[in-house]
């Protein structure tokens, strides 16, 4: 890509498949040039997809949840000025905790967390420094409840939840406007690397991510400070603010506890 160019830029993580795929559509479909991120050779695939489509697009594999992963990232940036960074890369974790091995929830909370702020705050600092920019982070109404057999994900994006709304305001003078998208159960291949195939939430019907990434497409657009993806989702939300922890974590649990979706 000609960094010369007039065009707005955004980078996409996670963008190999679902959600992350469907944003950088979003992006394309307006007009943005594209740095495309993951940890797999599938990006390629994705980039292929999106250029067909008339998109200018650079792919990029590296591991957000390693320092050498998001540096890898940032060079590929290589000081262009990002418009619109959408930090998407996310990992899931089923099952119960003290089964769960310690390098797996380790490696979800550096690409969920680690690796989300590392490259926000390189981003952003740039983007405050230009007095514009717009940042979408991923995260997830399973962060506002207790995750029963999903305790270290639901916590990562409980995390992001609070986060975009705290960066929010220390940079609403900034120019640079923090959104947060909350999807809930989408049909990806989240359920599948989580081992959640044998949970009722894993085998339930689940919303469309090209539907779930335009609305947090338009939130970012539009500076809005968090969406919620569907309307059962804005239901869920709603109630978890007034149900107690202890009744959120037993319905978490009937839905994410293997063995569940034989129990459907």
């Amino acid at each position: 890509m000609d960094d010369s160019t007039n065009r707005r830029f955004a980078v996409v993580t996670g963008a190999s498949t679902g959600i992350g795929l469907e944003l950088a559509r979003c992006c394309a479909r307006d007009g943005f040039d594209l740095l495309i991120a993951a940890d797999e050779p599938e990006i390629e695939t994705a980039a292929r997809a999106l250029r067909a489509d008339g998109a200018q697009v650079q792919a990029v594999v590296c591991d957000l949840s390693t320092s050498e992963g998001v540096d890898v990232l940032v060079t590929a940036i290589g000081g262009r000025p990002v418009d619109a960074l959408l930090a998407n890369a996310g990992r899931g974790l089923g099952r119960a905790f003290l089964q769960q091995d310690f390098s797996d929830i380790r490696r979800v909370i550096d690409t969920n967390v680690t690796g989300t702020v590392d490259l926000v705050q390189r981003v952003a600092r740039e983007m405050q420094a230009r007095g514009q920019g717009k940042v979408l982070i991923t995260g997830s109404i399973a962060g506002l409840m207790p995750g029963s057999f999903q305790a270290v994900y639901n916590g990562t994006k409980a995390f992001l939840d609070s986060f975009s709304r705290a960066l929010r305001n220390e940079m609403k003078d900034s120019g640079v406007t923090v959104s947060c998208l909350l999807p809930g159960a989408t049909d990806t291949k989240f359920f599948e690397r989580a081992d959640m195939l044998d949970t009722k939430v894993g085998q339930q019907e689940k919303d469309d991510p090209a539907d779930v990434a335009a609305t947090g497409y338009k939130a970012m657009m539009d500076g809005e400070a968090a969406v919620v993806a569907g309307i059962k989702n804005k239901i869920q939300a709603a109630l978890a603010h007034v149900t107690p922890d202890g009744v959120l974590a037993e319905m978490h649990r009937g839905m994410s506890e293997p063995g569940t979706a034989s129990k459907a």
